[in-house]
Parts: C-alpha cells; sequence; structure tokens
C-alpha cells in the first residue's frame, strides 16, 4: 500500500473579482514506503501549493478537489484542523518549510521551541531532554552554541538547519521537504539531503521538493516535473538523470540549463497560472510544438507530452 496516494489534486486560488488562479490542476502520484520522490520545477509552478494542500495550510480563498490519502486511510484534503493539528502535523507528516523564519516562533530562543517538540513528540525522561535536544540539532548539522539564539538572530542558511531539525524530531512516517537546501553551501547541502534521505529507513517516505537538481539527483528514487501546476512527467530517478534522459522537452530543458550540462536556458518564461492557455502551456517554450499542441496532452506511463523524446536529443 503507498504510503500517500494522491489523485487528481487540483487547488484553486478565488480572486476578489471573481477570477481563479490554477495553481495545481489535476496532479496524481504516489509515495511508497522506504522512497523519496523529489517534485521539481521553475518557481510559481505549484510545488509548494501541493505541500501546503497535504498538510491543511492553505489560505481561505483556496478550493481544493481530488484525494491524498495517508497510509490508504485518512484524506488529508478533508480531515479537520483537529485532526490535523492534533494527530497530523509533526507526527504522521513532518515538514520542513520553504521559508523556515516564518515557521520559528520569534520570541523563543531555537533550544526552547526545539526542546518543547522533543518533549512533546519523543517523550524523553526529564533529565535526559537538555542532551537530547542538542542531539536533535547536531542531526541537522545547527551548532550547540547558536541554540540560545532567537529566530531573528540566525542567517538563513542557519534558519533552514533549525527548521530541518524541527522537522526530523518526530520520525514522522512521511517527511516534506519543501526548498530544504535553500541557504547552504554545497558540502552541508549534500549533509542536509542525505540526513533527510536517511529518514526513509524503516519503511518511512521522503517527498523533497527542490529547485537543487544535483540534490535531487543524489537522494531520489523517482523524480516528478511539474509545470503550470501539473506533473508532466513521472520517472525513475536513473534513466531520468541518466540515459536515456527525460523524455519531456521541459524536463530536458531542466538538465541542459545546469552548468555541468548544456548550461543553456529554457527560453521565455512560464505562463501565468491565472491565464493558462487551453493546449499543452509548454509549447510557446518548446521547439517541438505543432499544430497538434493546441490539444491539451493527456498523462499516460507518467508523460504528458504529444512530442515525447526518445534519448540523445540535444537542445539547438
Amino acid at each position: 500500500m503507498p504510503l500517500l496516494s494522491v489523485r487528481d489534486l487540483s487547488v484553486r486560488f478565488r480572486r476578489r473579482d471573481g477570477a481563479h488562479i490554477a495553481a495545481v490542476s489535476e496532479v496524481s502520484l504516489t509515495l511508497r514506503p522506504g522512497e523519496c520522490l523529489a517534485l521539481v520545477g521553475e518557481s510559481g509552478c505549484g510545488k509548494s501549493v501541493l505541500a501546503s494542500a497535504l498538510l491543511g495550510l492553505l489560505p481561505a480563498n483556496a478550493e481544493t478537489r481530488g484525494s491524498a490519502l495517508l497510509d490508504g486511510g485518512l484524506d488529508l484534503l478533508t480531515a479537520g484542523e483537529r485532526t490535523l493539528s492534533r494527530t497530523v502535523r509533526g507526527r504522521r507528516v513532518g515538514l520542513v518549510p520553504q521559508s523556515p523564519a516564518a515557521h520559528l516562533t520569534p520570541v523563543r530562543t531555537v533550544r526552547s521551541q526545539l526542546a518543547e517538540t522533543v518533549r512533546e513528540l519523543v517523550g524523553p525522561p526529564r533529565a535526559d531532554l537538555a542532551t537530547a535536544t542538542v542531539a536533535a540539532a547536531e542531526r541537522a548539522a545547527f551548532p550547540a552554541d547558536h541554540l540560545d539564539r532567537y529566530p531573528h538572530e540566525l542567517s538563513g542558511g542557519l534558519a533552514q538547519r533549525a527548521a530541518t531539525a524541527l522537522a526530523l524530531v518526530g520520525e514522522a512516517p512521511l517527511l516534506i521537504a519543501d526548498e530544504p537546501t535553500t541557504g547552504l553551501d554545497r558540502e552541508l547541502a549534500e549533509r542536509t539531503v542525505d540526513e533527510l534521505r536517511g529518514h526513509t529507513d524503516a519503511g518511512r517516505g521522503l517527498l523533497i521538493i527542490t529547485h537543487d537538481l544535483a540534490a535531487a539527483e543524489r537522494v531520489a528514487d523517482r523524480i516528478a516535473v511539474m509545470y503550470a501546476g501539473r506533473v508532466v512527467e513521472l520517472a525513475d530517478a536513473g534513466p531520468f538523470f541518466g540515459t536515456p534522459g527525460p523524455r519531456h522537452p521541459y524536463a530536458a530543458g531542466l538538465l541542459d540549463a545546469l552548468p555541468e550540462r548544456a548550461f543553456t536556458a529554457i527560453p521565455g518564461m512560464p505562463p501565468e497560472l491565472g491565464d493558462l492557455p487551453t493546449g499543452c502551456a509548454f509549447a510557446v517554450r518548446c521547439r517541438y510544438a505543432t499544430d497538434r499542441c493546441a490539444e491539451p496532452p493527456a498523462p499516460r506511463d507518467g508523460l504528458a507530452c504529444h512530442h515525447p523524446l526518445t534519448g540523445g536529443e540535444t537542445r539547438e
């Protein structure tokens, strides 16, 4: 049974003028026990909105459709706030937030917040709480001599490590890490994603949302590529980063943009989510586009594209 099963998840935001912004559209994916799934794509494609939907953290003007079953039972999209706050967040689903400074309590030290989390989720004897708190910080490479600082006294990288330490405490069956390497140098980024990958031991799952394709390649079992609110390709990580490579032209463009590869940017800009085309949203940026792309491609075998790549294609 999948640890997480998302089916036809859509998120719309109502604007004051009555129009809607299609932030996420008909996303379906699964996460198996012991697996790391990396969700990648450009900024604004809906990755973080999807994570917020799973944890019931969307604003009041959001409308959701579809389902997101946790362990084949609880539907995260329809669960009430009482259930989510008392039994899901931190206990069954952990979160490394995209903006950690905004999630840390500004009037409390990191030590105080971490100790409270350890006490509530782990419950060590009182005499062992201080030691367990320091150990939890060390797990995320947060320096012990900074534990008595307040969030505003932390750099972006330290705030990120503090948030990661808090997320790892409960050993939740499912961990969602939203841009966990933001503000970290390459060595620390690799250490962080390795620690997150270790979370999948004993059948736990990791959904990592990232722009960092090097980090995704390092730890992911499967890759889900999002564009304009939709998953356009879902593939095993090995073939995706190696041979035969991505099948969707957009996914291939993401890899080609890496400095260690072609270092060639994808032309154009992503469409506005409030004004999406009726056909393939990537068509105006795609050199393979034809009149056929005026119709939306139906997802099939993990791919939504009228002109899939077969391997070996290079960008002009």
